[in-house]
């Protein structure tokens, strides 16, 4: 059970990198640095909103307007730190 909740926690902090990634990316296309001509960088864009946009999605539903500022990725990392340290607790404690 171990290896189980070790690949679970390895899953989660890689998803944790690509929303990071994601946020990154989308500042360095908003300020010009990077050209979404690019076929790599379309590519990774792409990816990365397809990879995150299911999970962030429902969030922003119900996220009031803020006037521009997007916090769904804050809230949908913060809910995956919390499930990851359930998952840990409940290993620890023997629940699962």
């Amino acid at each position: 059970m171990g290896s189980l909740l070790i690949l679970i926690d390895t899953l989660i902090s890689l998803y944790i990198w690509m929303i990071i990634i994601s946020i990154v990316l989308g500042w360095l296309i908003a300020f010009n640095v990077v050209n979404t001509y690019n076929q790599f960088v379309s590519m990774v864009r792409d990816f990365l909103y397809r990879a995150t946009e299911p999970a962030l999605g429902p969030i922003r539903r119900f996220m009031p307007d803020l006037g521009g500022f997007d916090i769904s990725p804050v809230v949908l990392i913060l809910l995956l730190y919390f499930f990851r340290n359930l998952l840990h607790e409940a290993y620890s404690s023997n629940i699962l």
